[in-house]
């Protein structure tokens, strides 16, 4: 099975920011998500100067995330395989014990800024609480930033 790394950043409401001294925030745009964090956790190991956790979100439900996180105020970071639905197929489980999170709209391209050059893409999620396809929506969004390779990341909200 075929496993991909990803950053993931996960959106909620809880408050706590670790790791940075007073008055900094961990706020980086797209961009440096995949160029800086993503790809030196693909190409180096993952040292990148910010303690980003890596978690199964197929065992975590989002509301137990932000306590995992290690960084992050409204918004956490963590890097995450991912888990193929099956051995040979391309399709990704997104499935939890609770819920499923459910893509909505179309990927988006990450440019660079100086020179407009593709580095990776963009997907954005919803967790829906209970079995597809009469889940019920919530409001825990998650955009899933990769490269082509085995990992990505992830921003909650």
């Amino acid at each position: 099975m075929e496993e991909v790394e990803v950053l993931w950043e996960l959106i909620g409401d809880e408050v706590s920011e670790q790791g940075l001294p007073p008055g900094f925030r961990f706020h980086p745009t797209d961009e440096e998500l995949v160029t800086f964090y993503l790809a030196s956790k693909v190409f180096n190991g993952g040292f990148c100067g910010v303690d980003i956790v890596e978690v199964d979100l197929n065992r975590c439900e989002p509301w137990e995330l932000p306590e995992v996180a290690k960084i992050g105020e409204r918004e956490w970071y963590f890097f995450s395989l991912r888990d193929r639905k099956y051995p040979t197929g391309l399709r990704t489980n997104r499935a939890t014990g609770a819920g499923y999170w459910k893509a909505t709209g179309k990927d988006r391209e990450v440019h660079s800024a100086t020179g407009g050059v593709l580095v990776g893409m963009k997907k954005t999620l919803v967790f829906y609480k209970g079995r597809a396809p009469r889940g019920e929506k919530t409001k825990w969004v998650l955009h899933e930033y990769r490269l082509d390779g085995e990992y990505y990341s992830c921003r909650l909200a």
